[in-house]
This record gives structure tokens, C-alpha cells and sequence, in this order.
């Protein structure tokens, strides 16, 4: 983010949200602007920085390896950067009045021991500027929609995305593709029964995959394989199961059951509830207890 006492010339405000996944930070920036803007996209520079740009409104937004050279790419909707650590890039747009963009900064060491990254195929030294990968975009959006969720199951849902953003921003494509061997059984018991214990409390991805001995990219794939759903996913249907189990065999309100289930508030838990079950928890009870 660019500091807001010397914000560079014509830009009027930045709006930024920040949360830590997984062994990186993710910034979700929003500035709005009133004609050229030119500036040293310094923050985390020391870091290995991946961004992307979200929305846009006025003359397309550029980075440059320079302030005085322009991009040598042309330009593409929903484009994105790789820059290595310590690498200097610059901002630019000839007559902008809006842009929001999603800064992603990793350490590469941190990244490399927790998701099993092949230092052999990876891309990490490689600087990439106004590509276009549509998956990476939509990961990167779903993962800033995420910032200000407060729902436990935010964790595992953001660590997963992290996982799937590293994999596929740093690793080759191998040449023969296999099907991924799903857990053992045992590792399957081990999960749910952690998992199980846990709830409602928030869980990372880091720990799943350590206690299964498993780097965090293989285990988000074998738990998937597994059980047909993410870890985040198993977990949120888990506290829905759990939810259930008290509307059927307890009168308690539905704050309680919100707050027993790790909900923000009954609001909260009935747009969820109603999301997965396709009724409100009242309706349900209600239906049920008839």
C-alpha cells in the first residue's frame, strides 16, 4: 500500500485488506484516481510478489520493469505479474479514476517446505509480466473475497486456495499426468478424527498435512480424492452436521446453536444452513419435529 501521506500524483485515496494464509500475505488494494499516475509499487519488494489485476475503470493499467519504459506487452484484460524478490516495478495508467488489484507476497523458503514445491520445475526466480492465466485469476479473487470472512472455516478455505495458487504459479506442468492417490485409511481416520475434535474451533491446512505426514499441495489433494470434498468443505458440512444434531435433540435458541457451531451470529448460521440444506434451521426444525 502505498503510504496515504504521500500518495503519488492524481491518486486521491488507497483502501487495502490484508490477511495471512498459508506463509503468505494477501492484499486486496482499491485506489481511485483522477488523471496519470506513475509509482514505485514498493511494498513488500523484498519479498517475491505475485499480483493481479481485479477491475479497472479509465485507461489500462500497466506494470512496468521501469518508470520511463512502457510494458512491451500488449495490453490483456485480467492480467497479472511474477516478480522475484528484490525485483523494482513500477504502476502506470495515462487517465485512470479506479483500479483494485490483489498484491500476493510469498516466502519462497516458506512456500517451498510447506506445499512440497519441486525446486526443479519451479518458476520462482522467473519474472512474468502482464500474463493471463484464468485460473490463477479466479483463485486470486476467491481468495480476496475471503479477507474479511470470519467464519472458521475461512482458514482451511484460504490455505487450500494458497496451496492451489503456489502449485500452479510455481511448478511446470509434468509430462504424464496420473491419477492422485487418495489417504490411507489411516491418515482418513486421523483427519476426521482431528477435525472432529476440533470443531467448531479454526484449523490450518499446515496441520492437517503434518499429521499426516504430507505436504500441504499432496494432502489437499488426497483429502479430496478421499472424501470428495476439500478439507474446508468437509469441515463447514461438519459443523452443519453438528448444527443439526442440536435443532433435533435440544430446544436450545438459535444464537446458541450459532455460537456451539462457530457461526458469527443466527444470521450467519441460517444463510449458511440454508445454503447446504436448501431450508432455514427453523423450517428444518420445525419440518422435523412435527
Amino acid at each position: 500500500m502505498t503510504d496515504a501521506l504521500e500518495l503519488p500524483e492524481n491518486m486521491v485515496t488507497v483502501k487495502t485488506a490484508e490477511r495471512h494464509w498459508n506463509g503468505v500475505q494477501v492484499a486486496l488494494n482499491e485506489f481511485t484516481c483522477t488523471g496519470r499516475v506513475l509509482f514505485h509499487m514498493a511494498q513488500h519488494e523484498a519479498s517475491s510478489r505475485f499480483g493481479v489485476l481485479l477491475d479497472e475503470v479509465g485507461d489500462h493499467c500497466e506494470t512496468r520493469l521501469s518508470a520511463n519504459a512502457p510494458c512491451a506487452r500488449d495490453y490483456r484484460p485480467r492480467h497479472m505479474y511474477f516478480a522475484p524478490a528484490e525485483m523494482a516495478l513500477w504502476g502506470y495508467s495515462a487517465d485512470t479514476r479506479y483500479v483494485k488489484c490483489a498484491a500476493i507476497s510469498f516466502d519462497m523458503d516458506v512456500i517451498n517446505e510447506r506445499l512440497g514445491l519441486s525446486h526443479a520445475l519451479g518458476l520462482a526466480d522467473v519474472p512474468r509480466i502482464r500474463f493471463v492465466d484464468d485460473p490463477l485469476w479466479t483463485l486470486t479473487r476467491l481468495l480476496t473475497e475471503a479477507i474479511d470472512d470470519p467464519d472458521p472455516s475461512s482458514q482451511l478455505y484460504g490455505d487450500s486456495l494458497v496451496a492451489a495458487m503456489a502449485s500452479r504459479l510455481f511448478e511446470r506442468p509434468k509430462e504424464t499426468k496420473t491419477s492422485a492417490p487418495g489417504l490411507s485409511p489411516m491418515q482418513l481416520k486421523d483427519a476426521m478424527s482431528f477435525l472432529d475434535a476440533q470443531l467448531p474451533e479454526r484449523v490450518d491446512l499446515a496441520t492437517l498435512a503434518e499429521l499426516a505426514g504430507l505436504s500441504q499441495s499432496h494432502y489437499n489433494r488426497a483429502f479430496k480424492v478421499s472424501t470428495g470434498m476439500a478439507p474446508y468443505q468437509w469441515q463447514l458440512h461438519a459443523r452443519i452436521e453438528r448444527a443439526k444434531d442440536l435443532l433435533m435433540n435440544s430446544c436450545r435458541p438459535l444464537d446458541s446453536i450459532a455460537q456451539a457451531t462457530g457461526f458469527a451470529d443466527a444470521v450467519h448460521f441460517g444463510r449458511v444452513f440454508r445454503k447446504l440444506t436448501g431450508a432455514t434451521p427453523a423450517a428444518w426444525r420445525m419440518d422435523r419435529l412435527t
